[in-house]
Order: C-alpha cells, then sequence, then structure tokens
C-alpha cells in the first residue's frame, strides 16, 4: 500500500510515538458542559479576531504542505505523522509530511505526462479509504487539475452521469468499478485516460502502483490564482438530480481554516479521524483540508461498511484525539456496550451532515464523558454554525455562527428576520461575497441564479435564531408540513419518536387530509425486538409518546412501519420520496 519509499526519502522519516496526554481527558463536564479550546480564548474572541488575507495566488500543495514539510525537516514540528492508515487485518502505512510530498509528485507526474493532462482538466476519483486516495487529492492540486470525488457506492447510471455531466478526461478506481465503467466509457467521449488500483494488471488501464513506482519524484507545483476551480463535488441528490458544486483553491484550501482551528481545535499534536466516505464534501473537510491546515495527523481506517464495536476498538487502542462521525454512527455506537473501552486519547467529539437528536448526546456523553460538538454546513460551504469549544451547548442546537460568514434568518424577501422567528438560513454574500462558499453550480446558472435572495446566500434550510445567538434547525424547506395552520418540521417529531425504545429510525413527512389539508405521516423502522408487538397498540403508545414529548399537535395521526428508509448514497433520507409516495394518488 504505497508503503514503499526510496531510502533517501526512508532516512527522513521520523519515527512515531504516542502522544502525551496532559490530565484526565474524561473528566465528566460541569453542568455548563464545556471544554477549553486549544486555539482561541471564547466564541467572542475567535469571532472579532478572525482575519485571513487571500492571496492572489494560492495552492494547498505548495503553500501548505510543503511548509509543513520544511517545519518538520527543521524539527519545529511534532514527531507524529502526516498520515496514518490501518485496515484491521495488520497493514499499516504511516508517512511524514516529507514522504506526502514526494509520492504525490510521483502521482502528479502520472497525471501530468502518462496521462497527458492539463491543468483545468477534470479527474474523477471512486476509491474507498485507501492511501492513494489522499496521494490523488494532492497531486491533483500539484498539477492544477480538478478533482471530482465519488463515493465507491456509485451504480453504472451514476457513473455515467457524472462522467458525461463533469466531461473528466480521467478516471481513478478499483478492480470492483472498472467492469462498470469500461462498460460506460464508449459513452464518454471526453474520457481518456483510466488508473486502476489494483495488484492486477487489465486491459485498458494503467496501474497506478506501477505507474507510479517509475515516475519521476521531481514535480513543480503549478502557480494557482486563488480563484481557480480546485474540485467539483456532486452533490447527495436529496431533491432531485445531483448539482455539481464548484470550489476553488482558496474556498477549501483556506476557508476550512476555519473548521480546522476552529470548530475542530486542532494543533499539530492531534490526531484527528474522521469516518466518512471518500466521495463527500465532508472529507475534504475533516479528511484533508482541515487537519493538514493545522499540521494535524490525518487518521483512516480502511473499512469496507460501518462495523460499531471495530470503530470502538479503534478509538481506544490508537491516539485519536479527535473524532468525527455521522449522527447515524453515533447512534449505532452507543447501542454498544462501551464499558469495556477506555479512550484514553480522545478529548474532542463533532458531528456533522445531518441534525442529532438530544438522546444520542446524552448517551454519548454518559459513556464517555465526552460532548458531541454539532456543526453544521453544506457541499456549498464551510462550516457555517457550529458548537465550539468554551461554548454552553444547547441540546438540539446547531450552535453559533462561523467566523466565515454572516448567517442570518431571512423571510420570502431577503430581509432579516428577528430572534425566535422562523425562516430561511442565509449567507450574507453582498456587498462582499464571502470566500468559504462555492462559485456557482458547474453549467447550471439558473440553479446557482436561484440560491440567490437580495443580499443573501440561501442555503434551503429553514431554522431560526434564539435571543442568544444559537441557530436551530427545522427542516430542509421542502420538507416543511402545513396542518391546520401550523407549520411543522420534521426534524423535532423525529427527535421525539425516536426517544421511544421501540424507534430504531424514523422519517416524517406530509401526508394528505380531506380535514386538515395536510397531516404528519411517520414511517419507522422498529427495534427488532418490539416487531412482535400489537403494531396497533404501539402506534398509540408511540403517538402518546410525541404528544408529551413535544407540541401535542405535532404528533403523527398517521403511522407506518417498514423495514428500512429510502436514503441517498450519503446515508441522508429521501423524505421526498415518501412524500411522493404519500400524494401520488392525489
Amino acid at each position: 500500500m504505497l508503503a514503499h519509499v526510496t531510502m533517501k526519502m526512508l532516512r527522513h522519516a521520523k519515527c512515531f510515538q504516542r502522544l502525551p496526554i496532559s490530565g484526565s481527558v474524561r473528566a465528566l463536564h460541569k453542568d455548563n458542559r464545556t471544554a477549553t479550546p486549544q486555539n482561541f480564548f471564547n466564541y467572542e474572541s475567535m469571532k472579532q479576531d478572525f482575519k485571513l488575507e487571500i492571496p492572489e495566488y494560492f495552492n494547498f500543495a505548495n503553500d501548505v504542505l510543503d511548509q509543513w514539510t520544511d517545519k518538520e525537516k527543521a524539527g519545529k514540528k511534532p514527531s507524529n505523522p502526516a498520515f496514518w492508515w490501518i485496515n484491521g487485518k495488520g497493514e499499516e502505512v504511516k508517512w511524514s509530511f516529507e514522504e506526502l510530498g514526494f509520492l504525490s509528485r510521483k502521482l502528479a507526474n502520472v497525471l501530468s505526462e502518462a496521462c497527458s493532462l492539463q491543468r483545468g482538466d477534470r479527474v474523477i476519483l471512486i476509491l474507498p479509504r485507501v492511501p492513494e486516495w489522499w496521494l490523488t487529492n494532492v497531486a491533483c492540486l500539484r498539477t492544477g487539475t480538478v478533482l471530482i470525488p465519488g463515493t465507491t457506492q456509485l451504480t453504472q447510471k451514476d457513473i455515467l452521469y457524472r462522467l458525461q455531466s463533469s466531461k473528466a478526461k480521467c478516471i481513478i478506481t478499483n478492480d470492483i468499478l472498472a467492469p462498470a465503467i469500461d462498460a460506460i466509457a464508449p459513452k464518454c467521449e471526453n474520457l481518456h485516460s483510466k488508473l486502476i488500483v489494483s495488484q492486477n494488471s487489465r486491459e485498458g488501464w494503467g496501474n497506478l502502483k506501477e505507474m507510479m513506482k517509475h515516475a519521476s519524484d521531481s514535480h513543480t507545483c503549478v502557480k494557482t490564482k486563488h480563484n481557480e476551480m480546485m474540485a467539483i463535488f456532486f452533490t447527495s441528490g436529496t431533491s432531485g438530480s445531483p448539482k455539481m458544486t464548484g470550489h476553488t483553491h482558496s474556498s477549501f484550501g483556506l476557508g476550512l481554516s476555519v473548521n480546522g482551528r476552529f470548530w475542530l481545535d486542532l494543533t499539530p499534536s492531534d490526531v484527528m479521524w474522521n469516518t466518512s466516505d471518500t466521495g463527500w464534501a465532508k472529507s475534504a473537510w475533516s479528511s484533508v483540508f482541515s487537519p493538514w491546515i493545522q499540521g494535524a495527523c490525518v487518521f483512516t481506517h480502511y473499512l469496507p461498511r460501518f462495523e460499531p464495536t471495530s470503530i470502538l476498538q479503534t478509538l481506544s487502542k490508537y491516539p485519536i484525539t479527535v473524532f468525527c462521525s455521522a449522527p447515524t454512527a453515533y447512534r449505532m455506537l452507543v447501542q454498544n456496550d462501551m464499558t469495556s473501552y477506555k479512550f484514553e486519547s480522545l478529548k474532542h467529539c463533532v458531528s456533522a451532515g445531518e441534525p442529532i437528536t438530544t438522546d444520542v448526546t446524552e448517551q454519548w456523553r454518559n459513556k464517555t464523558g465526552l460532548d458531541i460538538y454539532e456543526g453544521y454546513g453544506q457541499t456549498e460551504t464551510v462550516l457555517i454554525c457550529g458548537n465550539f469549544k468554551g461554548m454552553k451547548i444547547k441540546p438540539g442546537s446547531m450552535g453559533k455562527p462561523s467566523p466565515a460568514f454572516d448567517v442570518k434568518i431571512v423571510d420570502g424577501n431577503g430581509n432579516v428576520l428577528p430572534p425566535g422567528q422562523e425562516g430561511d438560513i442565509g449567507i450574507q454574500v453582498l456587498p462582499n461575497r464571502p470566500f468559504g462558499l462555492f462559485t456557482h453550480y458547474v453549467d447550471n446558472p439558473s440553479k446557482t441564479a436561484s440560491t440567490l435572495r437580495g443580499n443573501f446566500y440561501i442555503t434551503g434550510d429553514k431554522g431560526y435564531m434564539d435571543e442568544d445567538g444559537y441557530f436551530w434547525f427545522v427542516a430542509r424547506s421542502d420538507d416543511i408540513i402545513l396542518s391546520s395552520g401550523y407549520r411543522i418540521g420534521p426534524f423535532e417529531v423525529e427527535s421525539a419518536l425516536n426517544e421511544h425504545p421501540s424507534v430504531a429510525e424514523s422519517a416524517v413527512v406530509s401526508s394528505p387530509d380531506p380535514i386538515r389539508g395536510e397531516v404528519v405521516k411517520a414511517f419507522i423502522v422498529l427495534n427488532p425486538d418490539y416487531k412482535s408487538h400489537d403494531q396497533e397498540q404501539l402506534i398509540k403508545e408511540i403517538q402518546e409518546h410525541v404528544k408529551k414529548t413535544t407540541a401535542p399537535y405535532k404528533y403523527p395521526r398517521k403511522v407506518e412501519f417498514i423495514q428500512e428508509l429510502p436514503k441517498t448514497i450519503s446515508g441522508k433520507t429521501k423524505r421526498n420520496e415518501l412524500r411522493k409516495k404519500e400524494w401520488k394518488t392525489i
């Protein structure tokens, strides 16, 4: 797994030492549940002091990664690696920043020489959590080619859509997906280079491992302008076909300093593990830019599927200090007996991707002594809002605006709404557009224009801000339920449902009703122990539980038990699919 390096590089490789952790990181929090930040004093000072100069030219590989290499050589950086990979079968790869640079320059030469890719050409990358995924990220930066990551769960149809939409000239994948790509390649007129990460050769494909062995390690990083296209991320497609979201070298390469420095609160002594799938922008957030901006170690575990016991064992065995995972993952983890695990190094836990329910955060805190700091952002942005160390955590809130953005709740005309009033979550983009925001939806000017309202970029999410400046998520704009004059967001109802012991997962949508126009309907996946229970009685119990947990008018008047919820490839519930099913007969 690319653990091979030249003898010259091996002489420079530094040994990894377990990081000494001062004090107890597992002490239970006080009533205000705050932790001391490493990189800032408090939220107010963070917002006030944050300033980031945007140079005319910027390239993350040259201006960040290679600078860490220089500090490493000068002994001005802790000895933990830049990258640490395990696969649970005894194999392990560790690279210093110098080794990361050495190998990524080799791969850069493969792209620019063997594949004849030019600056601005697009490269689709579909790999699981293997070291080559990270090397390709850096190699694309060095060559100025535009990276387009994709999840390995994509179907042949999904890949064809992405290849044709993006006009990508190169694709990099593995043995599993190569046959699907061969089947559709004749329909992709721009595709001329196919690289496979495999121990075996395949006709019509270049073997990346073999090509790297013979490639030169001498490569001059291109001089990219800060506003040059760096990457394209396809959205998860919760409400339609996935869109191509364009990011520049500065929007993520500089913009994600907000995530790394403040929300993740990383230093060069930290070891960061983010479990996100490699196909999504969250991996760019927390598996590439945010930790490496701070000089922290990126840790990753190759897991073909989410295995709670493997996650807990890894957190216990390795000196991981910062952990990031999705709310669904935390829910699966807390359902396990965690008494035998000791998380001696772990000191900071964060979550993003969807709202996390209070029952999960409470169980995690009870079992680990650590809070989960929820963050809110999109493929189109860096962190929009977050719970930061030193802040009081309000359970259920997504925290306060990050220093990157001026975030407001706005009405249908773009006017700012007062605290307590529900509206659209917006980011001010006029007169000055913030740099941590995407540039546009590629080849879709009408969709790009539709995100603007007055002086604001509209996220498409509904929410409100309370008197203390905390933001609260209500729903995607399309998911709001209007019943008997009441506006009901599904998240609050789902949170109440998920607190009932019978409920494993739930999704709430509108359903037609002759009297109320529409009512709340809950689709529920039951925990195994409850599947044999009397369903009519269980429905009544669940309805009564919701009435007592939240405002009674929000309770689900209709309930349907199903085997599984429809989800996007990224794991987000497709409420629009459930809603269409309900309304198709009307």
